[in-house]
């Protein structure tokens, strides 16, 4: 008898552990409500896994076995399980949160563990520490293989089992998608049919994040985030397609492709430094002077800035729980570069607002975008008029978003943080005026961050 341990993978195909554990022996699946995971989950988040984790029972339970939910410290509750069921080995796929890698080597010193790679398509052992840039690390890990999708266990090879425990009741502020494999799958087969092979044309262009939002990109990312759907079963159907089409149906599926990588190396950072989320990952001969100032910081968290791109991300984040990539590049760059509040607000308001929070992909990016990580270029600062110029020149996404500014011209809105006071007050009375100056900001953004690069 094996046990395998359920814990962000809420899904019983291209479930590596789980199809591992099925492999020559019977399992006896085990989901551990862990409140020491529970504080570093967000409401919204965690209610979302709440109901698929009542669809993934009833998976279990119309295959004649059931999921056993337990509560408390996962060595206690694993421990007794594996010794009620006569289990000799647990199975968990392997996660690289800090607080879950801590709980997984509890686990290995209690019971005989099998830990195995799932959540990427390259374990992060194979491949380096550190890469200069994306390209580096692309170029390594494309020479690696890519496993194909596991399968479903056999209805044969789980426990007969029936547990009366109740899943914990999980509310959320705003509506949340439907959850689960089904839902997951659902939403992946219209990408595929509508949306991937116009995928790089249409990844940026806000009008059809409005008007299209499921055909402009996947929104696939709150079932991955939840695993509700594996990696690998995206890899192949995208790469079925790429091989299927040619020419800019091609290029497009491609860069679907292209920006998984970039999830891959978030992962890869954070297996080889777990302190992503909490520390700078790049050296610094001199502190970053950030100014954190918590009026500034309230009024980004509410979408009332006075600059409408960044009021109508922070709005859809606060209404949905999701926020394009556009945007959030936008909005991540606002705070850290023309508010200079420290990225670390950022990510612990990241991770308590979106449905798709991942903790590899949020540190990475927010260090990114803060220019303390990763990125080849020194200081990137996003300029949130020329960023609305050239991706929101109609004024479709934020007049979605920010109610106080429909019915303007859209190419004032375009101009609205330079605009002269008494214009703004007499277009928009409720919108607020900007609460920093667009050239004042960037300047001293890019003073700050020169001074910590020793460059004055």
């Amino acid at each position: 008898m094996h046990v395998f341990w359920h814990q962000r993978d809420l899904r019983l195909r291209d479930n590596r552990g789980l199809a591992a554990a099925a492999a020559d022996d019977t399992v006896v699946p085990v989901f551990v409500v862990d409140p020491e995971v529970r504080t570093v989950v967000g409401d919204r988040q965690w209610a979302f896994w709440m109901h698929g984790l009542r669809l993934l029972r009833g998976a279990y339970r119309e295959r004649g076995s059931d999921l056993l939910v337990r509560t408390g410290d996962p060595v206690t509750a694993l421990s007794t399980v594996a010794d009620e069921y006569d289990a000799d080995r647990v199975y968990y796929n392997e996660h690289y949160r800090p607080v879950r890698r801590e709980r997984q080597r509890a686990v290995d010193e209690a019971v005989p563990t099998e830990a195995v790679t799932d959540l990427v398509l390259v374990d992060p052992a194979t491949l380096e520490a550190r890469y200069e840039n994306h390209s580096r690390f692309y170029d390594d890990w494309q020479t690696h293989e890519k496993p194909a999708p596991a399968p479903t266990p056999e209805a044969d090879a789980l426990a007969d089992l029936s547990d009366p425990r109740t899943i914990p009741a999980a509310g959320a502020d705003i509506d949340l998608p439907a959850p689960g494999y089904d839902a997951a799958r659902e939403r992946w087969e219209r990408f595929l049919a509508d949306g991937i092979e116009s995928y790089s044309d249409t990844r940026d262009d806000m009008r059809a994040a409005v008007d299209r939002p499921e055909k402009a990109v996947s929104r696939i990312s709150p079932y991955l985030a939840a695993g509700m759907i594996g990696i690998r079963e995206l890899w192949a159907d995208a790469s079925d397609r790429y091989n299927a089409v040619d020419g800019g149906a091609r290029r497009n599926v491609d860069k679907y492709r292209y920006e998984l990588s970039w999830r891959e190396q978030s992962y890869n950072l954070l297996y080889h430094h777990p302190s992503l989320p909490s520390v700078n990952y790049k050296s610094f001969p001199n502190a970053i002077a950030w100014e954190n100032d918590a009026d500034h910081l309230a009024a980004w968290k509410r979408g009332e800035t006075g600059y409408p791109l960044i009021d109508a991300g922070m709005r859809q984040l606060n209404a949905e729980g999701y926020l394009h990539n556009r945007p959030r590049q936008n909005v991540a760059s606002f705070l850290t570069k023309h508010l200079l509040v420290d990225w670390r607000e950022g990510l612990a308001y990241f991770e308590a607002q979106l449905i798709d929070h991942d903790p590899a992909n949020n540190a990475a990016s927010w260090q990114w975008t803060a220019s303390t990580g990763t990125d080849s270029v020194d200081v990137r600062i996003f300029d949130p008029v020329a960023q609305m110029s050239k991706y929101d020149d109609a004024a479709d996404y934020v007049t979605a978003y920010v109610p106080e500014l429909r019915g303007i011209d859209p190419a004032t809105l375009v101009d609205w943080p330079t605009l002269p006071e008494d214009e703004r007050a007499a277009l928009a009375p409720e919108y607020p005026d900007p609460i920093v100056d667009r050239n004042a900001a960037y300047e001293r953004a890019q003073r700050v961050f020169e001074t910590a690069l020793g460059k004055r």
